[in-house]
């Protein structure tokens, strides 16, 4: 619930400028852009979580424990709880390192580096050909 502040030198810098406190933060708005736009001053409480990268040795580990668990039978829920992820990533990672020994998941991940990088610089040379062709055609 935001409310308005009342004007007091503690405050507000400039009473044109309308502001705003949310919480614990302070929200001077322009005078001319209203509340629509905002400038959030202070820190945000209760931000997302950073991802968690995991290395391919890291996931075919977990996979390896996660089946040994499934056959002894738990549940895929239960499993995933235990591994530290959600049921949809160790699905997603069963599709793709499903099978993999450690040096496989190596290499594919350099060899998905190196195409995401090969896939960049044909971009770039694409990009490069067409304005090289429409600057000699006078198109410009």
């Amino acid at each position: 619930m935001m409310q308005r502040a009342q004007p007091s030198s503690a405050n507000t810098l400039n009473w044109k400028n309308q502001t705003i406190w949310t919480g614990d933060n302070l929200v001077t708005c322009p005078p001319r852009t209203g509340p629509g736009i905002m400038l959030v001053l202070g820190r945000r409480k209760g931000g997302k979580m950073a991802k968690k990268r995991h290395t391919p040795e890291q996931v075919i580990n977990k996979l390896r424990e996660a089946e040994v668990a499934i056959g002894e039978g738990s549940t895929v829920a239960e499993v995933a709880r235990r591994i530290g992820v959600t049921e949809q990533t160790f699905y997603r990672w069963r599709s793709e390192y499903g099978g993999l020994r450690i040096d496989q998941a190596r290499r594919l991940k350099r060899l998905e580096l190196e195409n995401s990088r090969l896939k960049r610089a044909v971009a770039d040379l694409t990009l490069d050909n067409q304005i090289l062709r429409e600057a000699s055609e006078g198109n410009f």
